[in-house]
């Protein structure tokens, strides 16, 4: 087809009718809300909730440039003939190369391409379709990765998707609200996934000018590939649109492990308060060894922060500690990176699409 812009207004539109609202629900959680960050999935530097979903929202970014990208390389086969030659045209045309030139564009620009393919087998290389279905593979592990986020967040019960009054969450446990739409969207995107070995195991046996061993398969792969996507598109919308975040748990949740986090911002404060690093560095360890056994081994709250204060060696800086021990000053520039990717990176993909969304609705403003 002509070259146009990639277009997500089947998406949005179907979403209208099933009573959705489009827009980035997921960024309305505080930007500066701190939540505990995590690396090799144990509690590690604070993050917030908005940085958080912004690295969501990054890799459908590289997904929407990845899936127009494709589909503005796309080009027509045009009339090439058994093996790509020509001859059969060239013989047509009493041996005038300029007019099979000629039919091969008109072909192309009477079936939407104004780009077509100058060298082919059989058939347009299966490096085009291994290429399409890569993009859409691509979306897939975006989405598993961030329903994977979600899901474990859920089972933490910082954050949830949205749940109906009436649902039910387990057919044995009615207590449970489990993250089913986000399952579903890993159960579709791990599918999509697995395709690209298909479009690719593909490719690589097109032996010579080509063989049949496409015909059944790619008409399954394909297909599936972009029905796969639109489902998957369809049920994470949904999950966006009514993602609840729980600050009180977030803060419980960090309250239990900052005063680990704080333990060097401590011993700084010591420092400057005129006291030996390396005994006080002592002291800390101490304190924390004693304080991590009653979490371990006696199911306790982090008492750290008690231990400090009942120690006189800290009497110089327990006046600071309620200001050492501010969440928000452990994260770092993640509000205004926020700030930054949604100014610079978000709002003008959302522009690209300005006419398709004010043709479902009124347009999106992105509050932070």
């Amino acid at each position: 087809m002509h070259q146009k812009k990639c277009n997500t207004t089947s998406v949005i539109r179907r979403n209208s009718q099933h009573g959705g609202s489009f827009g980035f629900t997921l960024l309305r959680p505080k930007r500066s809300q701190p939540i505990l960050g995590f690396t090799h999935l144990q509690p590690a530097q604070l993050t917030t909730v908005g940085k958080r979903t912004s690295l969501w929202i990054s890799d459908l970014l590289m997904d929407e440039r990845a899936l127009c990208r494709v589909r503005d390389d796309l080009r027509f086969r045009g009339v090439k003939g058994t093996t790509g030659t020509q001859a059969s045209f060239l013989q047509l045309f009493k041996g005038d190369g300029s007019r099979v030139q000629a039919l091969d564009k008109k072909v192309a620009e009477l079936a939407g391409f104004d780009k077509r393919y100058i060298v082919t087998g059989q058939t347009y290389s299966r490096k085009v379709d291994l290429e399409v279905i890569s993009a859409l593979s691509g979306l897939g592990a975006t989405v598993h990765k961030m329903c994977s986020d979600i899901r474990i967040l859920s089972s933490r019960k910082e954050l949830e998707e949205p749940f109906e009054a009436s649902q039910i969450g387990s057919s044995a446990m009615p207590y449970k609200r489990n993250p089913m739409r986000s399952e579903r969207c890993c159960a579709l995107a791990r599918h999509l996934i697995t395709l690209h070995a298909n479009a690719a195991n593909t490719h690589a046996v097109q032996w010579l000018e080509r063989t049949l061993d496409d015909s059944a398969n790619r008409r399954l792969t394909l297909a599936e590939a972009f029905l796969t996507a639109d489902a998957t598109l369809l049920t994470l919308l949904n999950v966006c649109q009514g993602l609840v975040v729980y600050p009180k748990v977030i803060a419980r949740h960090i309250a239990q492990e900052l005063p680990f986090m704080a333990t060097e911002n401590i011993i700084m404060a010591m420092v400057q308060a005129g006291g030996d690093r390396q005994v006080c560095h002592e002291k800390i360890r101490v304190l924390s060894h004693e304080a991590g056994a009653q979490v371990k081994q006696h199911g306790k709250d982090n008492d750290l922060i008690s231990r400090v204060k009942r120690d006189p060696y800290f009497g110089p800086i327990i006046s600071q500690l309620d200001k050492i021990l501010d969440a928000s000053t452990f994260i770092g520039r993640a509000p205004e990176q926020v700030t930054e990717f949604i100014e610079e990176e978000v709002q003008p993909i959302l522009s690209k699409y300005t006419t398709s969304l004010e043709a479902v609705e009124k347009p999106v403003v992105l509050t932070i």
